[in-house]
């Protein structure tokens, strides 16, 4: 608990900075601009600012917020307009550490007064490291100018060659793009068939819009200019470039439908029964043929803590089962994790039961790689989160790529009813 006595940094209204907060003798006090701050905010990281990440050939800007109490630190990520805090943290001699345990991620970085410089990286095998800097935020009125309307809904399609480090065949595939408009701000995602973005936020500045997205993972830049035919060219963290037009004209811009989630990964023969078997966090082995799953619907979720859009999906899950476990639902995590090896996984997965206060099953099924080796009934897996249903008669109802999370709007809504639907008419079936 961070204690009286500490500085909140700056307070702001829609008008931007209006003065300086902080706790005094249980008091919460406002300091105005133009009155001199105590001598040790001038010495400390607290407050808002204005972050990067460098991500391969792009700087990725985000907000990020530090709060102090002693030498106990705390540092905010945003996802939308909700804040993501660190899980803890210290700043000494200069040095600011902050631990994301949910995120096996740690910023480290120096302070110099006015700016902070180093790396965040993803302590996970094989993890990757961005250089990291920071400069206070100073509000700025007018930030984004109006702009032409985009808001609604986009499909784009890459143009010319994948310029990727990974060349991920998925990136050849159209993507939807969400776009909506609060006063100057624009905001939105893009929905891939492995899951979305996150919120995007940004506006335009002359011709340009300009999007971005880091909450601790998913490191978007987005960058478009609109063309005299209504279209949008993009540039996606500066190294490939994407057409999108209007979902109603795409097809006429020469842009193809998005894959249909529902029909990109699917099963050998649907006439047979599901197959899993593997350890919980616990040791403790969980089969298909257990008695728990005879005669249930089962939502079986394969995923890992390492996802992002396997978090996303995480809440939606506890969700369904409160809502639908007493009817006959079971739901059952299947998780393949970064390092392979259980000992080294075991406490991201007790942080993930314990963050989302997850009440099925999570087993330990193996590492990201072998999803198909140890779920060979599954033809064309290649996304995480991926979601198979099935009956009560233990045979595959249906597959599911991806997670559309909330800040992809309708998208979302629309998938909740449709996972709704399919679940209440699984359950109304016999055996």
């Amino acid at each position: 608990m961070f204690s009286k006595g500490r500085l909140l940094g700056a307070v702001r209204n829609s008008h931007g900075t209006i003065g300086v907060a902080k706790i005094l003798g249980g008091m919460f006090l406002l300091l105005p601009l133009g009155v001199p701050e105590p001598s040790f905010a001038r010495n400390s990281p607290v407050g808002r600012w204005d972050a990067f990440v460098a991500v391969g050939k792009a700087e990725i800007p985000f907000r990020f917020d530090i709060a102090l109490d002693g030498n106990e630190a705390r540092g905010f990520f945003f996802e939308g307009e909700q804040r993501i805090s660190s899980t803890s943290g210290q700043f000494a001699d200069g040095t600011l550490q902050l631990n994301y345990d949910f995120l096996n991620a740690t910023l480290v970085a120096k302070f110099d007064g006015e700016s902070l410089t180093g790396s965040y990286r993803y302590n996970r095998k094989n993890g990757k490291e961005y250089s990291f800097h920071a400069t206070r935020s100073a509000p700025i009125a007018g930030k984004h100018d109006g702009g032409p309307v985009v808001a609604g809904d986009w499909e784009m399609k890459l143009v010319g060659e994948d310029h990727g480090a990974k060349k991920d065949p998925r990136t050849a595939l159209t993507w939807q793009l969400y776009l909506r408009k609060s006063g100057s701000e624009i905001s939105g995602s893009i929905l891939r068939i492995d899951g979305d973005t996150g919120t995007l936020t940004g506006g335009w500045k002359g011709d340009q819009l300009i999007l971005s997205h880091f909450a601790g993972e998913r490191p978007v830049l987005f960058e478009a200019a609109l063309q005299k035919d209504g279209t949008l060219e993009i540039l996606y963290n500066n190294e490939n470039r994407y057409l999108a037009a209007r979902k109603p004209d795409a097809k006429a811009k020469g842009i193809d439908a998005p894959a249909d989630p529902s029909g990109f990964t699917s099963v050998q023969n649907a006439g047979e029964p599901f197959h899993f078997s593997f350890p919980d966090i616990n040791g403790k082995v969980v089969s298909d043929t257990d008695p728990q799953f005879k005669n249930k619907v089962v939502l079986l979720a394969i995923g890992g803590t390492w996802c992002p859009n396997c978090r996303d999906e995480a809440p939606f899950l506890v969700d369904l089962y409160r809502r639908y476990h007493s009817s006959g639902l079971e739901i059952v995590g299947l998780n393949f994790e970064a390092a392979g090896e259980f000992s080294e996984d075991k406490p991201r997965l007790d942080s993930f039961v314990k963050e989302f206060s997850v009440p099925y099953p999570i087993l330990y099924a193996g590492a990201i790689p072998d999803v198909k080796e140890k779920l060979p009934q599954l033809v064309n897996f290649d996304a995480y989160p991926t979601t198979i249903y099935l009956g009560r008669d233990g045979r595959v109802a249906s597959v599911h790529a991806g997670f559309a999370s909330a800040a992809t709007g309708d998208a979302h809504t629309n998938l909740t009813k449709e996972v709704d639907g399919l679940i209440e008419g699984l359950l109304a079936k016999s055996g």
